[in-house]
């Protein structure tokens, strides 16, 4: 024992390689040189390689009569967790010995918890069809698991998270994992639709029923029979629509605008929304009856910058073959905060296998201002290229840029005109 240490002694290499080969241990002390006439520590380092062939990660001290701080340095950079000049410390090695103990119960405790994730993720992948969604981070991997869970069940979804965090690949893996899944998969964003015509393109419009209705459209309810409809950016929808909608989430009736034949159909909805539907009912902009009737099941999916584990797993996923990041730009993927999301990550990615050198994706490469924090929030005065990848992951919308960018309206507009940026809406 030292200092309540279980210890193996051994007096030769082979000995301590047999060993190390019939049971675990947590660390290594070694010397340099074994024999009389040898004092150029090959030994040592011939050892050294020798137990990583059997243990790759065990800690290693190096005893040595070495003192030069270059030498040291060297053994370090050859992978010996410590060293310790002949004669030594007995307080320091001691020191030197928990350190790395306890940083061994770290790295056991981070990799058994790493080891129980990948397995959970291994058991969703076997299971599931989760449409190539790449993720590391347990924010995700719980968020799936209560997905697949939900995706039988005959019941409403609202997936509520930011903009191009990717909502829309969790109602693919709604439908995918449903009992409707050979049904189609209908979407409709109810944001990027004028409101005069968003209703008959949900429920249809005959022939004549408003200008230039000149034949019978048939709306996406009934497209989406016997499947899935995602309506995403539900918030958007007027209030004559949240009428008619949930007529027919209460009943699985409709008619087309302009029609008096009513029309039955089986539709599981998914809805999605960015907003504060809370908010909203209260402003008197959304129903509250057609808000539980969608709010079922809530499934949050969290901004990307929450879930940082997901940032590389993604970027590698959008690289396509024979691209390859640098440790340097994957470094600086993982400290901009992506206030675009999943969306925004997907574009930078795509730019910069077009500006590379060959196929190599350095920091260079990577367009995105990292910005300091202040008092824990992130703080830059927009440029022109935030401003316009804001509008950009917003369609033009200029208040939804705005939240993003963490500007008023009016503030965002005064920044447009600066920089000489036409509104879109």
């Amino acid at each position: 024992m030292l200092a309540n240490i279980k210890c193996t002694s051994v007096l030769t290499p082979a000995e301590g390689l047999a060993k190390l080969s019939q049971q675990s241990f947590d660390l290594v002390i070694q010397d340099m040189n074994f024999t009389n006439d040898m004092t150029s520590g090959d030994e040592g380092i011939a050892l050294f390689h020798q137990i990583r062939e059997i243990a790759s990660d065990m800690p290693i001290i190096v005893i040595t009569a070495w003192t030069h701080l270059e030498t040291a340095v060297d053994l370090v950079r050859c992978g010996f967790a410590d060293y310790l000049a002949k004669p030594w410390d007995d307080d320091k090695m001691l020191n030197a010995i928990n350190n790395l103990l306890e940083l061994g119960e770290l790295t056991y405790a981070h990799r058994n918890i790493a080891t129980k994730r990948q397995q959970r993720i291994n058991v969703l992948n076997a299971k599931f069809d989760l449409c190539d969604l790449q993720f590391q981070s347990d924010e995700m991997l719980s968020l799936l698991e209560l997905t697949t869970k939900v995706a039988h069940a005959d019941v409403p979804v609202l997936i509520t998270g930011p903009n191009g965090a990717g909502k829309e690949k969790i109602a693919q893996i709604i439908q995918r994992n449903s009992s409707v899944s050979q049904g189609p998969f209908v979407k409709v964003n109810v944001g990027a639709l004028p409101k005069d015509l968003m209703e008959a393109e949900l429920f249809g419009a005959e022939a004549g029923a408003f200008t230039g209705a000149t034949k019978t459209r048939i709306g996406r309810f009934e497209r989406a029979n016997n499947g899935t409809l995602f309506l995403d950016e539900i918030g958007n929808l007027s209030l004559d629509g949240q009428a008619k909608l949930l007529r027919v989430l209460e009943t699985g009736e409709l008619e087309r605008i302009g029609g008096s034949e009513t029309i039955t159909v089986n539709v599981r909805v998914v809805s999605a929304t960015n907003a504060d539907l809370a908010q909203a009912i209260i402003d008197g902009e959304f129903r509250e009856d057609l808000f539980y009737r969608l709010n079922v099941i809530e499934l949050n999916l969290m901004a990307l910058n929450q879930r940082q584990d997901d940032i590389i797993p993604l970027a590698n996923f959008f690289l396509q073959a024979p691209y390859k990041l640098t440790v340097a730009a994957a470094d600086k993927l993982n400290q901009y905060h992506w206030p675009g999301n999943v969306r925004e990550l997907q574009n930078i990615i795509k730019r910069a296998m077009l500006i590379c050198n060959e196929t190599v994706i350095d920091a260079s490469d990577i367009d995105v201002k990292v910005v300091e924090k202040m008092n824990g929030k992130d703080f830059a005065e927009p440029d022109l290229e935030m401003i316009n990848a804001a509008l950009a992951t917003h369609n033009g919308v200029v208040s939804a840029a705005a939240k993003q960018l963490g500007l008023s309206r009016s503030a965002l507009y005064r920044r447009m005109k600066k920089f000489e940026i036409e509104s879109q809406n």
